[in-house]
Formats: C-alpha cells, sequence, structure tokens
C-alpha cells in the first residue's frame, strides 16, 4: 500500500521505517525541512532507527522523506502522529487540525486515516473527522475510513519495540476498525481491537495516568523517608518481594518526555471541561512530580552546606540531561529544570550526555562536557539524573569527590542517594 506517515519524531520514524521494511511504499512527511534534509541523506535523530537502517529503504525505494504535501496524492493509509503539546494547561491539537487539512486535500474513497497522537476522548471523531470530511468532502465511515490506535513507544527499551508491543486499535465504526486493523497487523505483531475511539484514546491516558500517579506516590514517599531517616530504596526492595497485589516503581528527580508530564493533563482537562469535576489524582501527581527537580536542588544546597560551601560560585556536573536513561530526548526532562535553578544561584554548570546531540530543549548556560577524569574532579558536585550504560560508574565514585544519585545507581562514601 502507498502510506503516509504525517509527522517524523519519535513515533512517527519508527512507524514509517517498519512499514517500508514490510513492503509498503511510504512517505515520511513533516514540515520540518531540516528534518526532511537529515532523513534524505540517511541520517537518524531518533535512537531507536540506526541511520544504516534509513539507508537500506532509501535504497529500495520504499522510504521517501518529504516536506511537500503534493507527495501525499494517492496514499491508501495515512497515519497522525504529530506532536499534542500542552499550551498554558490547555491542549494544544494545532498539529492534529493542520495534518487533518492537509490529508483531506489528497483523500480519496476507500482510503483509511489513523491518529496516533495522544489526545484526549472525542478528538478522533469530534475533530478529526469533520475536518477530513470538510476539506474532501467525503463522509467519513462510508466513503473512507477513520480510526485511532495509541502509540506506545518506549525509546531505549529494548525488549517492547514497535513491533513487538500490543497496539491496540478502534475504528469510527465497524468497517473502519477492519481497515485499521488490517494495516497495524502489518507492521506489528499483536493488535487489540476496541469497541470505539473514545475507548482507544482513554486507554492511552489511562497507561500514563497509572504511571504517573504511582511515580509521584514513590516520589513523594522518598522525601519523606528521607526527612524520617529512612531508606526508601531498601524499602522498596523489600515491597518488590511480594509475588501480587505490588507493582515496582521508584523515585527520580522528576517526569519528562511527551507522556507523563502531558499526557494525563490531558485526561484531567477534559473531564474539568465536559464534567466540570477536578481529577484530584492527576493534579496531586503533577504537583508532586514538577516539583521533584525543585527537591534535588534542595537536597544538593544542603550537601554542599555540610561541606562548608555555598551554590553560588561552585562547580556541579550533571549527568545525564534526557529525561530517561539511553535516549536522547530531553523533552520535558527534569535535568532542564534542575540546571535552571542551580545557574540562578549562581552555580557553573555543567553537563555529559552522549545521548542529548540536540541542544533545543537544553539551557544555552550550560557547558557541555565529556565525562573524563578532569571534569569529575573539578565539580564540587556531581549529580546523576539519567543513568546512561555509555556512563562508567564505578569510574565516577572513584574520581568525584560528592555524588548525589538520583537513581540509586551507586554506593561509596561520597554518594547520596536521593
Amino acid at each position: 500500500m502507498r502510506v503516509v506517515i504525517a509527522g517524523q519524531g519519535y513515533v512517527g520514524l519508527p512507524l514509517a521505517v517498519r512499514a517500508a521494511q514490510v513492503g509498503h511504499q511510504v512517505v515520511g512527511f513533516d514540515v520540518d525541512d531540516e528534518r526532511i534534509k537529515r532523513l534524505a541523506a540517511g541520517e537518524s535523530y531518533v535512537d531507536d532507527i540506526a541511520s544504516e537502517q534509513l539507508q537500506e529503504i532509501l535504497d529500495s525505494g520504499a522510504f521517501h522523506p518529504s516536506s511537500d504535501p503534493r507527495s501525499l496524492a494517492g496514499f491508501d493509509v495515512a497515519v497522525i502522529a504529530v506532536p499534542t503539546p500542552l499550551r498554558e494547561g490547555t491542549p494544544d491539537l494545532n498539529y492534529i487540525e493542520e495534518s487533518a487539512r492537509t490529508l483531506a486535500r489528497y483523500l480519496r474513497p476507500g482510503a483509511t486515516v489513523a491518529l496516533e497522537s495522544t489526545t484526549y476522548p472525542g478528538t478522533t471523531a469530534d475533530l478529526v473527522a469533520p475536518l477530513l470530511e470538510e476539506g474532501s468532502g467525503l463522509i467519513a465511515g462510508v466513503d473512507f475510513f477513520l480510526g485511532y490506535s495509541p502509540e506506545r513507544i518506549d525509546p531505549g527499551n529494548k525488549v517492547w519495540d514497535l513491533v513487538t508491543t500490543p497496539k491496540v486499535v478502534s475504528g469510527i465504526n465497524e468497517a473502519s476498525l477492519q481497515r485499521v486493523q488490517a494495516f497495524y497487523s502489518s507492521v506489528v505483531e499483536h493488535t487489540v481491537p476496541v469497541s470505539d475511539c473514545k475507548v482507544a484514546e482513554l486507554a492511552k491516558l489511562l497507561e500514563n495516568t497509572f504511571r504517573h500517579v504511582n511515580i509521584a506516590l514513590v516520589n513523594e514517599l522518598a522525601v519523606f523517608a528521607h526527612d524520617l531517616g529512612i531508606d526508601v530504596w531498601e524499602a522498596i526492595d523489600a515491597a518488590s518481594s511480594k509475588p501480587f497485589g505490588y507493582m515496582r516503581f521508584v523515585p527520580g528527580p522528576g517526569v519528562g518526555g511527551h507522556c507523563l508530564p502531558i499526557d494525563p493533563s490531558y485526561l484531567s482537562w477534559r473531564v474539568q471541561r465536559t464534567l466540570g469535576q477536578s481529577f484530584r489524582f492527576v493534579e496531586l501527581a503533577n504537583d508532586i512530580n514538577n516539583h521533584m527537580p525543585d527537591y534535588v536542588v534542595r537536597r544538593l544546597v544542603g550537601a554542599l552546606n555540610e561541606q562548608r560551601k555555598a551554590v553560588n560560585g561552585s562547580t556541579v556536573l550533571l549527568l545525564g540531561l534526557a529525561y530517561k536513561k539511553n535516549t536522547g530526548d530531553a523533552r520535558e526532562s527534569p535535568a532542564r529544570r534542575v540546571a535552571s535553578l542551580l545557574l540562578d544561584m549562581g552555580a557553573e554548570v555543567r553537563a555529559a550526555d552522549p545521548h542529548v546531540i540536540e541542544d533545543a530543549h537544553v539551557d544555552q548556560r550550560v557547558q557541555r562536557v565529556a565525562l573524563t577524569e578532569d571534569q569529575l574532579a573539578a565539580a564540587d558536585a556531581v549529580v546523576l539524573l539519567a543513568d546512561h550504560d555509555a556512563f562508567d560508574l564505578d569510574f565516577v565514585t572513584r574520581h568525584a569527590r560528592f555524588v548525589l544519585d538520583t537513581r540509586h545507581r551507586l554506593t561509596g562514601p561520597t554518594v547520596e542517594s536521593l
């Protein structure tokens, strides 16, 4: 089939590559000309996609990166995989709307459109369908098919990837569900059909809200346990020995990426707007997780004070700018807030991260450095924020004067865990 993937980021690019690998003719569409140039040159900017994979499907003629809307003509299947950010607590669906309007111009009878972008329940039927109908003159569910299939990309996960992770699929009617499921069955191992697009949209928000709330629970517990003089990590290990009724979550410096800092707020916003009620669990989790970077800085200030040092004038080395290990994704990373607070307090902030190449999400006042013995020796304090496998943690312990470990990966007399 001729397949269009609108949006070539962390979600769209892996899907485009996989679709090309299984034999579809794929147009990787993005309005970012720089991205398209890099893709056309066989250069990947997404951790889970190797440049060699890109070059292979480019050479085969199965993958065509483009920023020209005219390249969308004649598609059989189109997938919308564009960002859905929050703007002052309100969902910004401009990228979805623009994608739908653009696709509508080239929509033909019998084609299928699937939305993957995370959003609130009702978006597919109430927003995307009317835009496609208005721009094409066709009727959704009759002349063309429409559904929703939430992305489940977990950057850096070597076990559960796009192919092996079960894919929830839905349609605005039975015929649409069949078409959407047929496409995704060609690219993933297992699909999970549900009865309605709203169910699929809610399922995605439920998954991330579940994680968000439980991470907030252990984050707040870590704060209280420290003040009570209890090792929260040992307590978590002990609780994890229970073979039923418990799922392990661990504290950290905060949450990042697109999912946890944003997706639960879509659900909260929808509940407030539609029902006039507050989703208190989400709001509380947001408050706790959003303030974890502040807590990390407070702990660092206290540790430096014990050494008779002020933050003002101290050199602080941050290990990891990404929001999670082994990825280059720094979107909404807690490292950004930690760095900003320290800089405003007068610290000289340096950062090492072999995965984060693009500086768009990094404060320009942060000095990027390699993890060397000299950098460790020069730092008054080291803060481990993302425990990348590329970091030699034993090396860090040997040469750092003091380490605040927010991931509980280090031990030793100069190490303090969150």
